[in-house]
């Protein structure tokens, strides 16, 4: 038996028009499919399959908590995740992905394994920004971003300097002075004044 076979899909051999499975993603899951983006976490997947007159229509209901790593501080950290997913399946001559969403498998084999399939929509739904709340950031990788961050030479005499519970890095821009402006402008406004 291999490693993915408990998420192989029998459609040939479907005897109702719609099926319930449900799995569980859990740490071995993340282990065995080594894929960069999620390596730990529990995730409950629902699928129904329901056959159509020409295909299969595959729905996916994907809630949990994967570990990520935090992107201010780089320890890992809680990320919920929560997806609705569709697949639309028919069968062929041979194995296809047409577009997002169509799947095409080999009539012979009718059968589809949906173990990355899953793995794709856990790690897509996953916030492209992922922090700690405010002050729940490594406190000694906290001092040393805010130490990186100063601007002036007078924000170099502390050396030691901790974020407190309360600095919040989500607004982290460095704003420039915006009194000095390009005399280049001052010139294209002048064409601008005589229209």
């Amino acid at each position: 038996m291999g490693r993915f076979d408990k998420y192989k899909i029998d459609l040939k051999g479907m005897t109702a028009d719609s099926c319930k499975y449900e799995f569980v993603l859990d740490n071995h899951f993340f282990a065995i499919i080594d894929a960069p983006e999620v390596q730990k976490g529990k995730v409950i997947v629902e699928l129904v399959v329901k056959r159509t007159s020409h295909s299969f229509e595959l729905s996916f209901n994907t809630e949990g908590i994967v570990w990520v790593p935090c992107d201010r501080c780089l320890d890992d950290m809680e990320q919920a995740v929560s997806s609705v997913d569709k697949l639309i399946v028919k069968f062929g001559r041979e194995y296809a992905e047409e577009g997002d969403s169509l799947i095409v498998i080999p009539e012979e084999e009718g059968e589809i394994n949906v173990a990355w399939f899953m793995y794709e929509f856990v790690a897509l739904s996953i916030p492209m920004k992922h922090v700690h709340p405010v002050g729940k950031c490594n406190k000694s990788m906290s001092g040393k971003l805010s130490k990186h961050m100063r601007t002036s030479s007078s924000d170099e005499e502390d050396d030691d300097v901790f974020v407190t519970e309360d600095e919040d890095f989500s607004n982290d821009v460095v704003d420039k002075d915006d009194s000095q402006v390009d005399p280049r402008w001052n010139e294209l406004k002048k064409i601008l004044d005589n229209n």
